[in-house]
């Protein structure tokens, strides 16, 4: 599909469909107002005769308005107006596109993102509607030989500003929000192949082919080069499998300096978890084929900071293998040396993410970064906790928290700040190692955090557990391609920080001494 930027009144619009709001108790948007006024109240009869309120996320198809240029005209409900946010702007958008693929239209023009929400600029509009419009449109059917529907869609769609001084701040927003689109729709892909596509291998393979494209920097390290590294922890989680590992490393120098301190993101790869010698139950373990949505997040995010040139220096790592039970898979009881030299008694082999994501973390710390932030799809302990609305959120600084949970507040990819306690610590004693991988049933998301926590304290270090938001189950299962916005918003941030921007968007000023206070938590 093919998005434009456009400002104009939409009664001069002439296009296949024009795209308007209407709230609760019948009020019009200004833009259907306008259309309202020049067919003669047409819309406001319609309205009238019961064929809408304006319940949130309804629509309705109107064809040949009176002494207008468009074809057609789609009504989209807005709610009530006093009570029109972020989330039902995003309902909004989400249900005016899932209606524009049900009429045979190839060109329209929204005017919803003219649409006024408190905090919220046009650029903030302009990338929101983007991101949405790409994740209704996603389709993953191509594995299907039967019953395949066409893609429906428009070929063109504008979304307007309100003023023509607004255009470039439209543009902006519209680069950033594709780009989001864009690496939600990689992430989401590379989660919802089953295991027998996505290994290890192909993981890295797509890793190195998106790098290349984007002009970064790639190095896949093998079976052979992960043993030179002593990353025995990672390495007793692979050779349960015969799938060979993999080690994806992805560097983006977008500072002007090329030695400034960089972002690394570390993603949890297991590209399909079926517990080893500890092994799941078979209901429901085609859904572990989701195990690597912390890799598929990564490499997502930083397909999209790539996309948009953010001018910061960013690090990709993931850790990729299987977890199967053959006869060399790690066993309950063995004990392994990461390469931190800690030594790690493993009571239960479905632990498994946090055996490989040890290694990555210590590996991180050669880089000298100023923030790691690993993404895993680690307990379901975390499901419990948080249900499928917020992800886990683990810091050794409060204010990276702050940072993170703002951003996903932002856009709409919300995580919740959990404790991380030393008395937490206690459950992870081991008589015969220096810990063993797991705490037990009680806080299991917490002492899995605890257990990264102790091998990251070089660095400002924060640990997002993604089990109940990477992806849905029932008849509608994929991958959710959260939390790419989160992440994206997060570097967004920081790049702004970097030069000088403090002005946050949708949130108040902040000082720069109020962000000096902030690094010094």
């Amino acid at each position: 599909m093919e998005f434009n930027i456009k400002s104009g009144s939409p009664e001069k619009q002439r296009v296949a469909c024009v795209i308007v709001g209407v709230y609760e108790s019948r009020k019009l948007s200004f833009a259907a107002d306008l259309l309202d006024r020049t067919a003669n109240g047409f819309i406001s009869d319609v309205l009238r005769r019961g064929d809408m309120e304006g319940k949130l996320g309804t629509t309705l198809l109107l064809h040949s308005l009176p002494h207008s240029l468009c074809d057609r005209v789609l009504l989209v409900g807005l709610g009530k107006e006093r009570e029109f946010r972020a989330k039902e702007y995003r309902e909004a958008i989400r249900a005016s596109i899932k209606a524009l693929t049900l009429t045979s239209a190839n060109e329209a023009v929204s005017y919803l993102t003219e649409l006024n929400i408190k905090k919220h600029d046009v650029e903030w509009m302009i990338e929101q509607a983007a991101v949405v419009t790409l994740d209704t449109l996603y389709r993953f059917d191509q594995f299907k030989t039967q019953g395949k529907e066409p893609a429906k869609e428009p070929r063109k769609l504008t979304l307007a500003v309100p003023r023509r001084s607004d255009l470039a701040d439209g543009e902006k927003g519209l680069v950033r929000g594709l780009a989001i689109g864009h690496g939600m729709s990689f992430a989401k892909d590379l989660g919802n192949l089953p295991g027998n596509v996505c290994t290890p291998r192909y993981l890295a393979d797509q890793a190195k082919s998106m790098a290349e494209s984007l002009g970064a920097e790639v190095n896949i390290f093998d079976e052979a080069a992960i043993a030179e590294l002593k990353m025995e922890s990672f390495l007793s989680v692979a050779k349960g499998s015969d799938e060979p590992p993999r080690f994806i490393e992805l560097k983006y120098f977008g500072a002007k300096d090329k030695n400034e301190k960089p972002i690394v993101l570390v993603g949890k790869g297991i590209t399909f978890d079926s517990g080893g010698i500890s092994l799941k139950p078979g209901e429901g373990m085609d859904e572990m084929k989701y195990d690597m949505c912390g890799a598929a997040t990564v490499l997502g995010s930083f397909r999209a900071a790539v996309e948009m040139k953010l001018p910061l220096n960013l690090i990709a790592l993931v850790p990729a293998c299987e977890n199967m039970p053959n006869g060399r898979a790690n066993k309950p009881g063995d004990i392994v040396t990461t390469l931190s030299g800690q030594t790690i008694e493993i009571l239960n082999t479905d632990a498994e993410g946090r055996l490989v994501l040890c290694d990555a973390l210590t590996y991180a710390e050669r880089f000298n970064p100023t923030t790691v932030i690993d993404v895993a799809t680690l307990t379901g302990a975390c499901i419990i906790a948080l249900g499928h609305i917020a992800t886990g959120l683990y810091a050794n600084q409060d204010s990276l928290a702050r940072e993170l949970s703002a951003a996903g507040e932002e856009v709409g990819d919300r995580a919740w700040h959990m404790p991380l306690w030393d008395e937490y610590q206690e459950q992870l004693k081991s008589p015969f190692a220096d810990m063993q991988n797991i705490g037990g049933r009680p806080g299991g998301s917490i002492t899995a955090a605890c257990f990264l926590s102790r091998f990251s304290k070089a660095y400002d270090w924060a640990h997002l557990d993604i089990a109940g938001t990477a992806w849905k189950s029932g008849k509608d299962k994929g991958a959710t391609g959260r939390p790419v916005p989160m992440l994206v918003q997060f570097l967004q941030d920081r790049a702004d920080i970097a030069l000088g921007n403090v002005v946050r968007r949708g949130r108040p000023r902040r000082e720069v001494s109020e962000l000096a206070d902030d690094d010094a938590d």
